[in-house]
């Protein structure tokens, strides 16, 4: 079989693989490159509730189980810290809630996942480690082979001796542009 042939069913049938796995870190990069704008793994909402009374005499606990009632809360606490002598945190399961005894407010803040968004997003970051490592790696040969053989994929004026050449000359001059502006 000649090269060229060979390289053009390689070139398709590893891209038709690599496509499913692209739009996962595509919309998963988008996601991670505006994390300034917005958390792209967490719906957060923040609300405050203010209190008609908080009791004085009460213990630390006691204090957290009479707030976790008066807002409605029924997750499991996590932990509870006292931030100073006029504040409590209390963390729940996709909840942290925040009491100023003197003001009386409860300010609370829920989060809940991004369904798929967070998943992808870990996956493009790697954080389950172990086999996924592998594939993450499989994939990025497979990136650099489609890019390597798309190359060659064109003959003529159109292909790597021609306008080609001009096209991936541009498309390395880019990011080295950048790095040149942003790190000297």
């Amino acid at each position: 079989m000649h090269w060229r042939k060979l390289t053009r069913l390689l070139h398709r049938d590893i891209g038709y693989i690599a496509a499913g796995l692209t739009v996962i870190y595509a919309i998963s990069g988008i996601a991670v490159n505006h994390i300034q704008d917005w958390n792209p793994n967490y719906k957060i909402e923040k609300s405050t509730i203010v209190l008609d009374s908080i009791p004085s005499n009460l213990t630390k606990d006691e204090m957290v189980l009479f707030v976790l009632k008066s807002i409605g809360e029924t997750g499991v606490v996590k932990n509870t810290f006292r931030a100073s002598p006029n504040e409590l945190e209390i963390f729940v399961d996709g909840n942290t809630i925040l009491v100023d005894y003197n003001t009386k407010e409860v300010e609370q803040e829920k989060f809940n996942t991004r369904f798929l968004l967070k998943e992808s997003n870990d996956l493009h970051l790697n954080k389950p480690k172990g086999i996924w490592t592998y594939i993450a790696d499989l994939f990025a040969v497979a990136l650099l082979f489609l890019a390597i053989s798309g190359l060659f994929m064109i003959k003529g004026k159109n292909g790597i001796k021609g306008r080609g050449f001009w096209l991936t000359i541009a498309g390395i001059l880019i990011p080295v542009a950048f790095w040149l502006y942003y790190y000297l």
